[in-house]
């Protein structure tokens, strides 16, 4: 079987350190991961080895009941988790990375990126459904990392008002 991959990149216009203050507790997904409608199980800040839950949307209508195993973390700079129950897709890793980068007047910013590597079942046809997946794929990812710069930005300035 082929491993596959999609991955997605934006600038959130916040400090590294805010981004993975976020990114790195497993309670929090489903306030910015577009594809998580709810954390129904979870230990706070990701540890290697733990699990946590998820309810998610796979295709239209369809939902999910996920879990996950943390598998690597190397603080403000990535943390990859690995997912089961996402038939057809087999071998689910999700990769978060994280860079700091000067945005906008010289501020402090983030580079991310998302990647979500997997194996697709189905043989040749699920080579073809895999066309069909990706473009949606790609646009919950970027979605979910604006989600991501919009929820810290609205954390930062309520914190300041």
């Amino acid at each position: 079987m082929t491993r596959l991959h999609v991955t997605e990149h934006a600038v959130a216009d916040t400090p590294v350190e805010r981004v993975w203050e976020v990114v790195s507790r497993t309670d929090r997904y489903a306030e910015w991961g577009a594809g998580a409608l709810e954390v129904t199980d979870h230990h706070g800040i990701a540890t290697v080895g733990r699990t946590f839950a998820e309810r998610n949307r796979t295709l239209g209508p369809l939902r999910t009941d996920s879990v996950w195993t943390v598998v690597e973390i190397d603080p403000l700079r990535r943390h990859v988790d690995t997912g089961v129950r996402f038939a057809p897709l087999k071998e689910v890793t999700s990769v978060f990375e994280s860079e700091p980068v000067r945005g906008a007047e010289g501020r402090e910013a983030t580079q991310m990126t998302y990647k979500v590597e997997y194996v697709i079942g189905l043989g040749p046809v699920g080579l073809v459904l895999d066309r069909i997946l990706q473009p949606g794929m790609r646009a919950n990812m970027r979605t979910s990392m604006a989600s991501l710069n919009t929820l810290i930005r609205s954390e930062t300035l309520n914190t300041r008002g």
